[in-house]
């Protein structure tokens, strides 16, 4: 399928201080889209001026949810170059979550090229300081305006750019997790295994509440037994328990994220023991008791490695490690973001140039 590109005519003004860039302020001058009509398949690839979407007030999206995205980034290298880090992983998921919401499949490489032309279109956005980075969306929604439940024979493909920062405002300095008690987010046999716009609507009241007592992100537990460690909020989350680092199986309820994917495959690259099994929070609590709880880490596209500083669970408070950033949090984030970046060489295979 040819591209069609339109330039725009009237650029934006590009943030001139990238320290105060933050996460999801900016975005740029272009954006990809692609339509699909039953009957068509998918067609009119286009990278068109960043502009407001026009939809019907109908528009099925808007009422039944039918919306999946993903998340990545384009990076510029030390050396002037531009890549990406595993995007087809990321297709390959979007294709995870397409078929769970009814949504038809995408031609993974082509979107993958796709992506790879906005962001050669817009490369002058992409920043260049310690930590920043090109954040990619890619996202569909359906656009039938119907009333009435059923899967969508209309929808968009679109992909936004946005030059960004640290996603956490203490970049890589340990965050606090409030652990929840009263809210559950997924069950197997939904959708938590999808990224889809239902899974993290389900969590904002409890992140509302948690961030009002001073907690930066809450870790979910499993939505039956209440007691297994499923993930953060954006994040997917580790523990480094004696010699063992352990992360939750992935079940159907919790994300299969692709930086957890390069984590483990690093991981076990070095040497580590490493564990993807069912662990609950009291095993947490009583390896801390006993000692044995090193080191706690979130994992993610945004925040790519964010170590954990503080639990609160059942009003008791514990502290992981001396409260600092841990040995292993840092090698990952230094040998992930230097992959990124072009620092350390791409010993894996994740990288695709632009």
């Amino acid at each position: 399928m040819e591209i069609k590109i339109t330039k725009n005519t009237a650029p934006k003004q590009k943030p001139t201080d990238q320290s105060t860039l933050g996460f999801g302020k900016y975005y740029t001058d272009h954006m990809f889209i692609m339509n699909y009509d039953e009957g068509q398949g998918w067609h009119d690839a286009r990278i068109v001026p960043y502009a407001p979407i026009q939809l019907d007030p109908a528009a099925m999206c808007l009422h039944y949810g039918q919306e999946v995205f993903e998340g990545m980034k384009a990076y510029k290298t030390v050396d002037g170059g531009i890549q990406l880090f595993r995007p087809e992983k990321n297709m390959a998921r979007l294709n995870v979550s397409n078929e769970r919401l009814c949504i038809p499949l995408i031609d993974e490489d082509f979107c993958v090229e796709a992506i790879k032309k906005l962001v050669e279109v817009d490369q002058e956005w992409i920043p260049t300081q310690p930590g920043t980075s090109l954040y990619i969306r890619p996202f569909i929604f359906a656009i039938d305006p119907h009333v009435g439940v059923h899967p969508a024979k209309h929808l968009m493909f679109v992909v936004i750019l946005s030059p960004v920062g640290n996603y956490y405002p203490q970049g890589l300095n340990p965050v606090d997790i409030y652990v929840e008690q009263n809210y559950v987010r997924a069950v197997k046999g939904g959708m938590g295994f999808t990224k889809t716009a239902g899974n993290y609507a389900a969590s904002l009241k409890a992140q509302d509440e948690a961030e009002k007592i001073g907690y930066t992100q809450v870790l979910w537990l499993d939505g039956v037994e209440r007691k297994y460690i499923e993930e953060v909020g954006t994040m997917n989350v580790f523990f480094i328990i004696g010699d063992e680092v352990i992360t939750p199986e992935l079940s159907g309820s919790i994300l299969s994220g692709i930086t957890r994917m390069s984590v483990i495959e690093l991981l076990k690259s070095k040497g580590y023991k490493v564990s993807e099994r069912r662990l609950s929070i009291q095993e947490v609590y009583d390896a801390h008791e006993k000692g044995l709880l090193k080191e706690a880490f979130g994992t993610g596209t945004a925040a790519v490695i964010s170590p954990i500083g503080t639990f609160e669970w059942n009003g008791k408070k514990i502290t992981v490690g001396d409260g600092g950033i841990g040995e292993t949090s840092q090698m990952l984030y230094d040998t992930i973001t230097g992959i990124q970046c072009g620092r350390i060489k791409d010993e894996f295979n994740w990288i695709q140039k632009i």
